[in-house]
């Protein structure tokens, strides 16, 4: 059995992923590989360990999402880590937003074969607050997009309208924490990242500015 192999049986067993789900997400292995030949999708140092460098970063979500989440939005989706690889592996709905026009081609090819319940937005984050209210999704996820701060600001229309913030940081985590709360007020928990020993998730339940 080759190290890919190895890697992916071990994700597919810790996160509890259904046979079903892991030959989805054996598609999605197998499309992005093929796409980052042609666009910069993930780093090119991780094409060989796209199991236990992507693929388990995003389902390490999986036990920290409610059990009765019915849709989500992932902002700067990029390759569509976490949010479409969550519409792959669980019965929800997601919403891609990417602003990218070659990153949206590929999203919406992978979500295509993968039949995956993703709606792909290809515009700026900035411009998603009207469409926030709208979907009342129930989680807002988002991987290496911004520091906390600005992140905050992007995510904040999801969160006003009820979602909980599912936020992957890395080891500068805490300096953004202490400048997040210059603005914010947070309800939050730190769970260690399980891919990355620097990193964290960071689970934000409410966020309120700070009124001046």
């Amino acid at each position: 059995m080759s190290k890919a192999e190895t890697g992916r049986e071990a994700v597919l067993n810790r996160f509890g992923v259904s046979r079903e789900s892991g030959q989805r997400l054996d598609l999605y292995v197998s499309l992005l590989l093929t796409w980052q030949a042609r666009i910069n999708l993930i780093g090119p140092s991780t094409s060989d360990d796209v199991w236990t460098r992507h693929i388990a970063d995003a389902l390490q979500l999986l036990p920290l999402l409610p059990r009765d989440l019915e849709s989500l939005a992932d902002l700067g989706s990029g390759a569509g880590i976490p949010g479409l690889i969550l519409a792959i592996a669980l019965p929800i709905e997601a919403h891609l937003f990417e602003s990218n026009l070659k990153k949206g081609a590929f999203l919406r090819e992978a979500a295509r074969q993968t039949v995956a319940r993703a709606h792909i937005h290809s515009t700026r984050i900035e411009h998603a607050a009207a469409d926030a209210a709208r979907m009342k999704v129930g989680a807002v996820t988002a991987r290496a997009l911004a520091p906390l701060p600005k992140l905050l600001d992007f995510a904040a229309p999801f969160l006003e309208n009820g979602a909980i913030g599912y936020f992957h940081k890395g080891q500068d985590v805490d300096a953004e924490l202490t400048d997040a709360t210059k603005s914010w007020k947070l309800q939050l928990e730190k769970h260690p990242s399980m891919t990355d020993s620097r990193g964290m998730i960071l689970v934000v339940k409410e966020a309120h500015r700070v009124r001046r």
